[in-house]
């Protein structure tokens, strides 16, 4: 009986504590938001009389909101520029002698105006720096891939200068616009370039990268390909050099036709 009695005074006994707990909880509350209205009230009354703080408030809130956004665009990565707000044209007095050199004999050899060849020759040599890769190579890949011609389609895919393949380079691609930028020449002349770089450090030589590299953009005989680019090569080197060569003695400015890259 007493075991009884000890149980249900104690039930009680917690129902009252929950329930003086929730009263004094919600008076609480009560109290809280009667003074913020107050404060609210008071704020606004204050604002109205003064329209210069009012004004200032404004300004300031305004203020925050704007930092609150940088803040918020902060983590988000700049966008590469797109193909279109690129330059792909630079002009002669910009290059040094041997970039000159190879800009004016290649664009009299591919019949291409001397701005853009300029452009590219500038953007061969900074990424052969970058990549420890020679310029007249990366330059001798394009002669014989695509003829300095940034439209160039071929058979199995390839687009642009080195003939890169977009859907297998869609990721770096895609920070230059999609895929699309394979038809920009400092994009393409980019991505082509990194996809030689790994091809030799894969393959161990040069010749064997070529290989590959013709493989890859749908080269007929990969032998062949490798002798053009490397003898187109020799010729850019003489050029950059000041070298004399038969093409650049030709008196009448005929340059004779070298076979056209496959497509």
């Amino acid at each position: 009986m007493t075991a009884t009695l000890t149980w249900t005074h104690l039930k009680l006994a917690m129902a009252t504590l929950a329930c003086d707990v929730r009263e004094g909880f919600v008076e609480i509350t009560r109290h809280s938001l009667a003074v913020i209205g107050l404060a609210v009230v008071g704020i606004a009354l204050t604002l109205l009389a003064r329209p210069g703080l009012q004004q200032q408030a404004s300004e300031t809130l305004m203020g925050w909101l704007e930092l609150r956004q940088v803040e918020q665009t902060a983590f988000v990565e700049t966008p590469t520029p797109s193909a279109a707000d690129r330059s792909t044209a630079a002009p002669m007095q910009d290059l040094s002698s041997d970039q000159v050199a190879v800009a004016r004999w290649l664009s009299s050899k591919y019949k291409v105006s001397p701005e853009p060849l300029a452009a590219l020759v500038a953007e061969a040599w900074a990424l052969g720096e970058r990549s420890r890769i020679s310029p007249t190579l990366i330059l001798a890949v394009v002669a014989i891939e695509s003829r300095f011609n940034p439209f160039a389609s071929g058979n199995q895919g390839g687009l642009g200068l080195m003939q890169i393949e977009p859907e297998a380079h869609i990721s770096a691609l895609s920070s230059f616009g999609g895929r699309l930028a394979a038809f920009d020449p400092l994009t393409n002349l980019r991505v082509g370039t990194r996809l030689l770089q790994g091809l030799i450090q894969d393959t161990g030589t040069l010749e064997d990268a070529l290989r590959q590299y013709a493989l890859a953009s749908g080269q007929g005989n990969n032998d062949q390909y490798v002798d053009r680019v490397l003898a187109e090569q020799k010729l850019l080197d003489k050029i950059s050099k000041g070298q004399k060569t038969a093409l650049s003695n030709k008196s009448n400015g005929e340059l004779p036709k070298f076979p056209q890259a496959q497509m």
